[in-house]
This record gives C-alpha cells, sequence and structure tokens, in this order.
C-alpha cells in the first residue's frame, strides 16, 4: 500500500463522495414524492390511473437500472431530447427508485385494516382526511423498513451513473486504476468512502425504525 499516494489522492474521492451523495440525495427524495402517489393509484385501483401505474412498476423493477440509464443518455438524443449526464443519472434512480418505494407504501397502506378506516368515517372525517391521520401513518409504520432499505439499494446504485461519464466514486476508482494502476490504494478508498456515506444513514434508518416500532408497539 502506497500511503503518501493514498493520502494525495483524498480530495479526489472526497469530491466524488460530495457527488455520489448529491445523486443519493435527489435519487431518494425524488423517489419518494414521485413513489406515494403511485402507492395510492394502485393501492385504491385509482382508475384510469391504475393499469398505467402497474405498466411503470413493472417496467421499472423489471428492466436493469443501467439499460434506462444508456436509453436516457444515448437514446432520447435520436429524438432530439438530450440532458446531461448527471441528469439522467437523477432520473434513472428516480425512475427505478419511486417504483420500488410506491410498491412499499402500497403494501402498508393494505395493511392498514379495515375497521381503521371506517372508525374514521364513523366520527365524521373526510376521505381525505381518513386517509392523512388515520391510513398513512399506519401505512409509514408497516413501510418503513422496505422504504429504509431501498434508500440503502438507491444509494449504492449510483455507482451505476459511471457508465455515463459522471465523476462518481466507481468511476474516480477506475480512472485511478487505469491512469496509475493503484488498484489497492483506489479500492481502498472506495471501500472507505461508501462505508462513511452508508454506515451513517444505515444507522439513523435503523434508530428510526425502533422508534417507529415502540410507538407502534409499545415495546
Amino acid at each position: 500500500m502506497n500511503w503518501p499516494y493514498l493520502i494525495d489522492a483524498i480530495p479526489k474521492f472526497a469530491d466524488a463522495a460530495k457527488l455520489t451523495l448529491e445523486l443519493s440525495v435527489y435519487g431518494v427524495v425524488l423517489s419518494l414524492l414521485f413513489g406515494l402517489p403511485v402507492a395510492v393509484v394502485t393501492a385504491y385501483r385509482i382508475r384510469p390511473f391504475y393499469a398505467l401505474a402497474r405498466a411503470y412498476i413493472e417496467l421499472s423493477r423489471n428492466t436493469p437500472l443501467l439499460i434506462q440509464l444508456f436509453f436516457l443518455y444515448y437514446g432520447l438524443p435520436k429524438m432530439g431530447i438530450k440532458w446531461d449526464g448527471f441528469t439522467c443519472g437523477v432520473i434513472a434512480l428516480v425512475f427505478l427508485g419511486a417504483s420500488y418505494m410506491a410498491e412499499a407504501v402500497r403494501a402498508g397502506i393494505l395493511a392498514v385494516p379495515k375497521g381503521q378506516v371506517e372508525a374514521g368515517k364513523a366520527v365524521g372525517l373526510s376521505r381525505f382526511q381518513v386517509f392523512r391521520y388515520v391510513e398513512l401513518p399506519q401505512a409509514w409504520a408497516v413501510a418503513f423498513p422496505a422504504v429504509a432499505a431501498n434508500i440503502l439499494f438507491l444509494m449504492k446504485e449510483t455507482s451505476v451513473i459511471s457508465a455515463v461519464g459522471i465523476a462518481e466514486l466507481l468511476f474516480v476508482t477506475k480512472d485511478v486504476i487505469g491512469m496509475d494502476y493503484k488498484t489497492n490504494e483506489a479500492l481502498f478508498l472506495l471501500f472507505a468512502a461508501y462505508l462513511i456515506i452508508l454506515l451513517p444513514v444505515s444507522l439513523l434508518v435503523r434508530r428510526l425504525e425502533n422508534r417507529i416500532r415502540r410507538a407502534k408497539y409499545g415495546v
């Protein structure tokens, strides 16, 4: 291990980690925002959007992220639509992530007992109020473990974005290996960077999951 080289390469990996984190934040937040309405449509079978939502989920979950990314970056310019690599990366992450988030939240909504809905209606709540104050909090408690797993999944999937020339962690690692032949140093910094990014998130979501479980079950 060439420690002086490793220390000199830290700033380069720090910049790549910052870009990876930026991709992750956009991907996760937008996936949650777009996944929720898709979950509502599929859970309640709202027509005429239900068939479209199911088609989107099946397409997104059954095609590789790399293929989706290549379509956005290389395919759309053939039709006159051109985005930079970062934008294509975010859209690809959201296209994949929103479907996973939607399925997690849909399962949570369907897990809410019917009696809870009927009780909300019985006390005079509107249908929207029942969803907002009765169903959604309970659905979120059920769905959170799956949502947390999807968050970590999307953050790791940012490595695919290197395929379109975005200088995130994997791209920089391959660049260092290819240019300077410092395989051990590059892989060590790649491992360390992902650990620094993902470990706090993993610990945070585990703590939130425990708090939600205690709030729901009183344990």
